[in-house]
């Protein structure tokens, strides 16, 4: 059986996801953009709720934790988190 959050996200949900995870910083935009371009059709319900925890922080935090130069802590360190950061960090040929 299915649950709420391995629900796949609508078409709306989608869109209001995209735009809300604009960033200021190019290299965080690079990478959410990617991301997304490539995920963004299967994203499920938990998935997207833990992209928008990282669109919450801090430019230089995020870009650290995308860079893996830091790990989750604290009150993000969710298993939604840390599977959002691995497909972000996953190079593109290798999430084929």
């Amino acid at each position: 059986m299915t649950t709420a959050d391995e629900l796949p996200l609508d078409d709306d949900a989608q869109r209001r996801l995209r735009w809300r995870c604009r960033r200021g910083l190019l290299e965080n935009d690079l990478f959410v953009t990617r991301f997304l371009d490539r995920h963004q059709a299967a994203l499920t319900v938990a998935q997207a709720r833990g992209l928008l925890a990282l669109m919450e922080l801090a430019d230089n935090d995020l870009l650290d934790l995308c860079l893996g130069r830091k790990e989750p802590q604290g009150d993000i360190d969710r298993p939604e988190v840390r599977q959002v950061l691995q497909l972000m960090r996953t190079p593109a040929r290798a999430a084929h």
